[in-house]
C-alpha cells in the first residue's frame, strides 16, 4: 500500500505517543477501536482548569494511517477548548492526511478517540453528557 506524503510526514514525526496517569483528574482518557480490525487507539488528554487542552497523548496499535491520523489529532487538540475539540471531524484529519478510502477508518477512530477523551474527562468532573456528547 502507498501511503501519501502527508501521511508520512506525522508517521515519522511522532511527538506525541505518551501517556498522562489516567487517575488525575484533568486527564480525560478514550480507547477506542478492535483488535479484531486490527486498529486500537487510546488517547489521553490534560486539561488545565479552564478546561483547555494543555497537551494531547497517545497510543497506537495499528497500521501506518492510524498512527498518523493520532498524531495529527494530538497536534490539532493542543490548545482546544472541548467545543473546538469535538468539532474536529474525522474528514479533517482524513483530508490532511490524503487517506485512500481503505484507510479513512483511521481518521473516524481518531474523531471516536476524541469523543471517548472528552466524554471520560467530563465524567470525572460530574458533567457528563446525556445526549451523546453534543
Amino acid at each position: 500500500m502507498k501511503y501519501s506524503e502527508q501521511t508520512l510526514k506525522y508517521y515519522d514525526s511522532i511527538n506525541n505517543v505518551g501517556e498522562f496517569d489516567e487517575k488525575l483528574p484533568n486527564v480525560g482518557t478514550g480507547t477506542v477501536g478492535s483488535p479484531l480490525c486490527g486498529d486500537v487507539m487510546r488517547l489521553q488528554l490534560l486539561f488545565d482548569e479552564d478546561d483547555l487542552i494543555v497537551d494531547a497523548k497517545y497510543k497506537v496499535f495499528g497500521c501506518v494511517s492510524a498512527i498518523a491520523s493520532m498524531e495529527l489529532a494530538t497536534t490539532l487538540l493542543k490548545g482546544k477548548t472541548i467545543e473546538q475539540a469535538l468539532a474536529i471531524k474525522n474528514s479533517d484529519v482524513a483530508n490532511s492526511l490524503k487517506l485512500s478510502n481503505i484507510k479513512r477508518h483511521c481518521s473516524v477512530l481518531a474523531k471516536e478517540a476524541i469523543e471517548a477523551a472528552v466524554k471520560n474527562y467530563l465524567e470525572k468532573k460530574g458533567e457528563g453528557r446525556n445526549d451523546n456528547g453534543k
